[in-house]
């Protein structure tokens, strides 16, 4: 995102109440967002061949994304020609201090 871009208008969007002063602009629609995860999701399998995938979650923000991601990952991989394994884990680190 250029830092010349103007964004939605936040009136585009459903905005739960308790957020409605805290947001001026949306920068990133939330089905731009799924869609790209989709896209990575498919780069990744096309990358990683028939190579086992072992998916490294960093708790505790990025849990949300990363059960996208996979759930892609897992949708690609029941339809698709073939099945990649994957391993699941999880790290949680210290503060960014």
């Amino acid at each position: 995102i250029r830092d010349e871009e103007s964004g939605y208008n936040k009136n585009l969007f459903c905005i739960p109440k308790h957020y409605e002063e805290d947001l001026e602009r949306i920068f990133i629609p939330h089905g731009l967002i799924l869609d790209r995860t989709e896209r990575l999701a498919r780069d990744i399998l096309q990358d990683m061949g028939s190579h086992h995938i072992v998916a490294l979650c960093v708790l505790k923000g990025g849990y949300k994304f990363f059960a996208d991601l996979l759930d892609h990952i897992k949708a690609l991989n029941q339809n698709g020609d073939k099945s990649v394994p994957v391993t699941v884990d999880f790290v949680r680190i210290k503060s960014y201090c």
